[in-house]
């Protein structure tokens, strides 16, 4: 049995190399500075890296009491490039290596992965038409500082790391039936129409238009080698991270990209010829590939503020698991309904969701998504979302910050096991 597994860590912060020196403590100094927290002693910026290291440790308490074999970790900063395992490395050694709780045991990933991102790499185009060319609007993919919001994967299991295959680069003007959004929110005075472009207007001039590129952080396909036995499978974990479908201007991009975003891999999985990688090569997946789609694809299927249509077609896709998307199989949680139900402030958001026990954030939405292939055999499923009788509430509910993304995160850890 594998299992698979999605997880928003929040790991984003407010400035690049913060991460990085949370992540760097030893737990004899992650020791001492919670114990300056506790005792009151502290303040201002090393206050605020007190909270974030109690926030990574949450984190890995979370991963150790799941403990998946094969892990995406969105919204872990990196340098942009993603040839930096060092915080990986950090996180892996300084956190998941200790037992976070007398309850758990620690974990270790053997396979580190990181991952170039467009969030925050600067477009040189005025992407949001102020007048400016400067952060974030107006990078690729939405982020104060390059390397902002990327994501990396964990694996227990070898990664053919010649075999990848990135796609931060392909343009979304290359696939079918995509254009220019136009402006079509045209009366709404949260989302105005900026000067020079009128009702019917393209957003983005030609130049820009040309160059942008269809994934605000990445679409990668990562193969992994699982061996059981006498037996070995490659299993594409297919990642991504759409932009949400929030925080729109008048002609809906974000709405529009994230359908996009998500569209993709309904073409991906079927093998379709026009998307190109970062290396040249085109093409998706042969016929017959084994997969697991796995993300914060911000989309629900049921509810939500964007374009549901292509998070429903992926749900319906005749190659994706219909016992994890439509059956039996489906992850739930106990916690996502009390969440609900006992805190209407912090989880008020679509609050009237008719399936409440799949929702995977504070939002009220099933935004984190674990797909296999109708090829795999799932077996089980679940979202780590604790209720407050079960173990592991304290991950998620705090009686001082409530649920927050100062616990954990505002996102909850999605897994689906699988036999070959």
């Amino acid at each position: 049995m594998v299992r698979f597994a999605t997880f928003n860590l929040a790991f984003d912060r407010t400035a690049p190399g913060m991460l990085g020196e949370e992540l760097a403590l030893t737990r004899t100094e992650q020791d001492a500075l919670l114990a300056r927290l506790a005792d009151g002693t502290l303040s201002g910026a090393e206050k605020t890296k007190a909270l974030d290291v109690q926030q990574i440790r949450n984190i890995a308490e979370i991963i150790q009491r799941t403990r998946p074999d094969v892990l995406l970790l969105s919204e872990f900063d990196n340098d942009g490039k993603g040839r930096d395992t060092t915080d990986l490395h950090a996180f892996n050694d300084n956190y998941l290596a200790h037992a976070q709780h007398d309850e758990v045991t620690a974990i270790s990933y053997p396979v580190l992965q990181n991952f170039a991102t467009n969030t925050g790499l600067m477009s040189g185009h005025d992407l949001n038409l102020d007048g400016r060319v400067s952060r974030p609007d107006d990078a690729w993919g939405f982020g104060s500082y390059h390397g902002q919001y990327a994501f990396a994967v964990m694996s227990r299991y070898p990664i053919d790391t010649r075999q990848i295959r990135t796609f931060q680069t392909f343009k979304w003007k290359e696939m079918p039936g995509e254009a220019n959004p136009v402006i079509d929110d045209c009366h709404n005075p949260r989302a105005p129409i900026p000067s020079g472009r009128q009702c019917g207007d393209a957003w983005y001039d030609d130049a820009a238009w040309q160059a942008l590129p269809l994934s605000s952080k990445n679409h990668a396909d990562v193969p992994v080698h699982i061996r059981q036995g006498d037996r070995e499978e490659v299993i594409h974990f297919l990642i991504s991270h759409p932009t949400p479908p929030i925080f729109g201007n008048a002609a809906r991009h974000n709405v529009k990209r994230n359908r996009a975003e998500i569209a993709f891999w309904q073409d991906y999985v079927a093998g379709a010829g026009y998307m190109v990688d970062d290396a040249g090569k085109a093409g998706g997946l042969p016929a017959g590939a084994r997969f697991v789609i796995a993300g914060d694809l911000n989309a629900d299927p049921q509810i939500g503020d964007g374009d549901l249509t292509a998070i429903q077609a992926l749900h319906n896709h005749v190659l994706v698991n219909q016992a994890v998307t439509n059956g039996g199989l489906i992850p739930v949680s106990q916690g996502g309904p009390e969440c609900l139900a006992s805190h209407p402030d912090q989880c008020k958001r679509n609050n009237n969701r008719p399936t409440p026990e799949r929702i995977t954030s504070s939002s009220g939405l099933q935004l984190d998504h674990v797909l296999p292939s109708a090829n795999l055999n799932a077996v089980a499923s679940g979202v780590f979302w604790p209720a407050s009788f079960e173990p592991g509430y304290h991950l998620v509910y705090d009686p001082k910050l409530g649920i927050a993304k100062g616990v954990s995160s505002d996102h909850r850890l999605v897994w689906v096991d699988v036999t070959l």
